[in-house]
């Protein structure tokens, strides 16, 4: 249930993301820094949300913070049809990312809190698939019913689809909630879980590159003749699911080593052939790639920050986790953007490259080590 909800609120947040830039471009005439500038304005306000949020669960609970925040990003959309400037789509991007921020925060500590621990990378892997399929059919959907043209019936879907996921949420069975941070009040020290800190650090870096690719694929695809980046983002969702369910099991009984280095290696190898090969067959065969190394490092690291934070500090870590993963895509919106102005995106991409290196590198020196140093092997009943 719970990922059938996280299944619907993503695709109405995976609607945006394909048409959102072309609107801003062919009928505001933005600049492709200012259209990076506005898409992250959603991701600024996730990260700045998070760290409250994760306190906030801890504290008080998951389901209420769950429900109000999915009830606020559904009702969300009913603002988009009137932002008529750039101004008005960075205040309404912001407070959407307010709520986005609150509902992945609490939905995933809500799965951890569910799996089994003996389970954990497996079922992070399965929750996690609910936004897989999200970046699969969202932008699909969405091209399908703007054609271009037609934005207030993909608000209009977005309300619907959203809402029947909080539907759902209303009747989930929650995991009873005891708190043991009431009696210690706000601190601000214990909005950021220090054991996820390196896993975290590294997980920004990867982020970077995916944030680039989500949002200007569409602009990339327009730029070297191919018709619809809709295929893109079902191969890149096919890759992320297919390496998600496989890559969790292999997780929880060897460890997250081996399956973070192969993951990264895709990476680093995907942008050269998105980058240098601009023909169809060149930029679907990169989508797979790309696809299938997310969705390794994905439920990996999200696994490894879960396995050494205390049981009562899962809020915490996770919206640590979750922070960096938005500032990753933010940063890498906003820089995508800006290079690729400088630059064009072929080279850019060669950078995202650069960059999952140096990821794999962080990974293999010192984000590895820390986890070994704090792992303790759960107990299977």
């Amino acid at each position: 249930m719970l990922t059938v909800a996280n299944l619907l609120m993503a695709i109405a947040f995976y609607f945006m993301l394909p048409v959102l830039p072309i609107y801003l471009v062919d009928k505001l005439s933005v600049s492709k820094g200012e259209v990076g500038t506005i898409l992250a304005f959603y991701t600024i306000a996730a990260l700045m949300i998070r760290p409250f949020s994760g306190w906030a669960i801890d504290t008080f609970g998951r389901k209420k913070i769950y429900l109000i925040a999915f009830l606020l990003f559904s009702t969300s959309y009913v603002i988009y049809p009137i932002a008529s400037g750039v101004t008005a789509f960075l205040a309404i991007r912001y407070f959407h990312g307010l709520t986005w921020g609150t509902l992945t925060t609490t939905s995933s500590t809500i799965a951890v809190d569910i799996i089994p621990p003996s389970r954990r990378g497996e079922g992070i892997g399965i929750f996690g698939l609910s936004m897989t399929i999200g970046v699969a059919i969202g932008p699909m959907i969405a091209i399908l019913i703007t054609d271009d043209t037609r934005f207030n019936s993909l608000f209009a879907s977005a309300i619907v689809i959203s809402l029947l996921g909080f539907i759902l949420a209303l009747i989930i069975k929650y995991p009873k909630f005891r708190s043991q941070n009431n009696s210690k009040g706000f601190s601000w020290n214990g909005l950021i879980e220090k054991t996820a800190l390196p896993v975290s650090t590294n997980m920004m870096l990867v982020m970077f590159t995916y944030g680039g690719v989500l949002s200007f694929i569409a602009l990339y695809a327009k730029d070297i003749g191919v018709q619809s980046s809709g295929l893109f983002f079902l191969l890149l969702s096919v890759g992320i699911g297919l390496s998600r369910v496989g890559s969790g099991r292999l997780i929880d009984k060897q460890g997250p080593s081996a399956v973070s280095v192969l993951g990264i290696i895709l990476l680093v190898a995907g942008f050269p052939i998105l980058a240098f090969i601009q023909t169809p067959l060149g930029f679907h065969t990169a989508a797979l790639i790309l696809g299938l190394g997310y969705g390794m490092i994905m439920p990996t690291f999200q696994t490894m920050v879960n396995n050494i934070a205390p049981a009562n500090r899962r809020g915490a870590a996770n919206s640590t986790f979750f922070t960096a993963f938005d500032l990753g895509i933010g940063l890498g919106m906003i820089g995508t953007g800006i290079l690729s102005q400088w630059l064009g995106f072929g080279h850019t991409f060669i950078i995202s490259s650069a960059m999952n290196l140096a990821a794999l590198t962080l990974f293999g020196l010192s984000t590895i080590k820390h986890y070994q140093n704090h792992y303790s092997k759960p107990i299977t009943s």
